[in-house]
């Protein structure tokens, strides 16, 4: 039985002789919400694209549920559902045909297709714009559009890249609510440089400062570093 769901082992992207990530390594188990913490430019997005097999690493290796995202991602991507930050939906489509869409794309048919939908409408609140042009609507809705596509194939894990960004504080606050209720079910790792966001959904943080991961614990231990999580943020933010 695979415990680790989501695993980073020596990952190191180059550009050129640029390092965006270098030797990160982490392993997170079943049940799990990991916070992915740091500041802008850190490395945050590019170990998640490396993670979901989007991008290709220089070296190391990326799997989720045991599946080697370089070797084996068909099976790894059954396993895993990725929200990136201002994913990409189809303007013209509304959530009830990009949802069809998608699921017919995972070979989800029938009634079975119709229970999901159906779940995932209603876990992500897109009842009263189910039928709307994508393009029309809110950035708020546009993100539970998008959590609702990451989740309607039940995947064991949810990598989100900035669920929040760009939202205002209601809009934050539902997908915050929805991240707590999937979190009880799923693995779930998501990228942020919003504090409040690690105390609101997450149980551990991982935090990355020019591309090296700088902090692994849980959120009691990244609290003990400092009362002020403002500055603890600024200590692991410096550069040596």
């Amino acid at each position: 039985m695979i415990s680790a769901m989501i695993d980073a082992i020596e990952l190191t992207k180059y550009y050129g002789e640029f390092a965006a990530i270098d030797n990160v390594s982490f392993s997170i188990n079943k049940g799990e919400v990991a916070a992915f913490l740091g500041p802008n430019g850190a490395g945050k997005s590019t170990s998640m694209k490396l993670l979901t097999g989007y991008l290709s690493a220089t070296r190391g290796t990326a799997k989720i549920a045991g599946h080697d995202m370089a070797t084996d991602r068909i099976a790894g991507a059954a396993k895993l559902g990725y929200l990136p930050e201002n994913g990409p939906l189809y303007p013209d489509m509304s959530p009830a045909s990009l949802l069809r869409f998608f699921g017919d794309a995972r070979g989800i048919k029938g009634r079975k297709l119709e229970e999901r939908i159906s779940y995932v409408v209603d876990l992500c609140s897109l009842k009263t714009v189910y039928g709307k042009p994508i393009g029309k609507l809110s950035k708020g809705f546009r993100q539970r559009v998008g959590m609702a596509q990451a989740l309607l194939h039940e995947p064991d894990v949810l990598i989100l890249d900035e669920p929040t960004a760009g939202l205002d504080p209601n809009q934050i606050y539902d997908v915050r609510q929805t991240l707590k209720q999937i979190g009880k079910e799923k693995t779930i790792l998501l990228s942020t440089h919003i504090l409040q966001e690690v105390e609101a959904v997450a149980s551990r943080v991982l935090f990355i400062n020019e591309g090296k991961l700088v902090f692994d614990g849980t959120i009691e231990e990244f609290r003990k570093k400092d009362i002020n999580l403002d500055n603890t943020f600024r200590s692991l933010t410096k550069s040596a």
